[in-house]
């Protein structure tokens, strides 16, 4: 029951700087790790493909780890993910160009494969294939939460007829609790008498309760990385687990380096990248989300809080636990086919001027002057999402076209009092039946790489976002022109910038109707004050 502890820093924390890490630091992690008495490190992948560039720790190459010179008390372990083995090249081509030496000239004595549950008969031939060449091996298997009973009793079996050192399971998801942690290790010890290792994840603030109880129902390989430094919401920390298996091995290891390490080097890194457990990774571990949906939506402006929990709300319902760019950037799988509205906006707007007002705050610090101007000029005012910085009653029509955007505010826009303008029948099934009971005017929209082009009922548009849909909806219209108020613009690296910026020089690229910013802007619109003569 002697616990062994596996620090996979290099590898697993890889992600946020391209496995480029510099060589004091590896040299001072080394030494780090040594004191604090960790057994194992690994100290990075062994990809097979290069494609951009990516740090020593993405290849581990045998001349690089010498090259290091990592202490010799120190086991070192690379990690190879299964997937790259079963390409076309085939699994001994594949495994002959990563490990061209034996393992009694090389640094290396581990090698773990990580893979799911449908890898792994085709896997298991590799695991023979280095153990004759002289390696350790360990086999880890990903997303053990969502395997039944059965198919973990059957990895355990099969695992058995083949010359695999630890077995190992991995929380991918981050929903797994102590209790569930212990069953696993209990039920793999059924069918299989090596030594059981676990590989936590955070999401739920779970990852060293999780890893202790497995090490108390039998488990004795224990991963963990420096501040948990690791994809999303991270892992079990070193620092931590390191203290905890200290005392039940009777001391003896020192934890100074380690903590000055994570002062000058790893904590820095983690207050810029934010890896660690929040709200929403608690959330994405209880619905078996993958979290890299949530780190991708913590990382982009334009997700906020309403946003991520709706994004949330909808993923939790289907399958979300294979991360997907195209599911999240939903829109961007819409709008493709060939335009579909059924109202015309020439009705209302044709020969009149349309106010589009947009959520920055100068619509709230202009709303008097605003509202005055509406009173007076009647123009067709146009709210984009909930924007509401003006009396209700003023605002003719709202405008949503984002489909992901349009789950974070779908009950706001059922209950705001203006029909909305959106291209219904484009729209995912789900959000057409939840504005079933929402007067909606279906105006089809395109992408069309090509830019802008205005139909009696629909358009084609660069992009999805609502700005866009607004301008072609006015050109649509024939409306006379347009007047902009809110569009404050975002500090020069706001990505939402450039984002707005391509729109309108796409319009302008179309020759729209005339653009005027009547409240403050940073965009490259012709500006005017409201207070004048426009």
């Amino acid at each position: 029951m002697r616990p062994i502890l596996l620090d996979c820093t290099f590898r697993d924390g890889g992600y946020y700087n391209a496995w480029d890490f510099p060589e004091d630091i590896v040299q001072k992690y080394f030494q780090a790790m040594r004191a604090a008495k960790v057994d194992i490190v690994e100290v990075g992948f062994r990809f097979l493909k290069n494609n951009g560039f990516k740090g020593p720790c993405a290849y581990a190459t045998d001349d690089w780890i010498r090259q290091s010179a990592p202490p010799s008390d120190l086991t070192i372990g690379v990690m190879v993910n299964g997937a790259d083995l079963l390409t076309d090249l085939g699994l001994l081509p594949s495994l002959e160009l990563l490990f061209p030496e034996r393992a009694e000239t090389t640094p290396v004595s581990l090698v773990r494969i990580a893979c799911h549950l449908r890898e792994i008969e085709e896997i298991l031939p590799a695991t023979t294939w280095l153990s004759a060449r002289g390696y350790r091996v360990g086999l880890n298997l990903m997303q053990i939460s969502d395997r039944t009973e059965e198919e973990i009793l059957w990895y355990a079996e099969q695992a058995g007829a083949y010359p695999i050192e630890a077995l190992y399971f991995a929380d991918s998801m981050g929903g797994m609790r102590p209790e569930q942690a212990a069953s696993i290790v209990t039920l793999m010890r059924q069918k299989w008498g090596g030594p059981i290792g676990i590989h936590t994840h955070d999401n739920m603030g779970l990852a060293l309760e999780n890893t202790m109880r497995a090490f108390d129902a039998g488990a004795t390989w224990l991963d963990a990385t420096v501040t948990g430094m690791g994809r999303g919401p991270g892992n079990a920390r070193t620092e931590e687990l390191a203290i905890e298996l200290d005392a039940l091995r009777g001391g003896g290891a020192s934890f100074v380096p380690m903590m000055e390490l994570i002062n000058s080097y790893f904590g820095p890194m983690k207050a810029q990248h934010g890896w660690g457990s929040n709200s929403y990774y608690f959330l994405s571990g209880k619905y078996n989300i993958h979290p890299t949906y949530i780190q991708e939506m913590l990382g982009d402006p334009r997700y906020n809080e309403e946003d991520i929990l709706a994004v949330i709300d909808h993923l939790r319902q289907g399958d979300a636990q294979k991360y997907s760019a195209e599911r999240l950037h939903g829109a961007r799988d819409f709008y493709h086919a060939p335009a579909c509205g059924s109202w015309a906006p020439k009705q209302l707007m044709e020969g009149r001027e349309v106010l589009i007002l947009g959520s920055g705050p100068g619509v709230r610090h202009y709303r008097k002057a605003l509202e005055a101007y509406v009173s007076k000029h009647k123009p067709v005012v146009l709210a984009l999402n909930t924007q509401s910085g003006i009396a209700p009653e003023m605002i003719d029509l709202r405008l949503a076209s984002h489909p992901v955007r349009m789950l974070a505010d779908w009950e706001v826009l059922l209950n705001l009092p203006q029909p909305l303008v959106t291209p219904f029948a484009a729209l995912p099934d789900d959000l057409r039946e939840a504005l079933s009971g929402k007067e909606v005017l279906d105006f089809g929209m395109e992408i069309s790489p090509d830019g802008f082009v205005f139909d009696e009922t629909s358009c084609k548009s660069p992009t999805f976002l609502v700005l866009a849909y607004a301008l072609a909806l006015a050109n649509s219209g024939k409306a006379r022109r347009i007047l902009m108020a809110g569009f404050d613009g975002y500090v020069a690296d706001d990505p939402r910038t450039a984002e707005t910026d391509d729109i309108l020089s796409a319009y302008k690229a179309d020759e729209g109707l005339p653009l005027l910013a009547i409240t403050p802007t940073r965009h490259k619109i012709t500006t005017a004050s409201i207070y004048g003569r426009f």
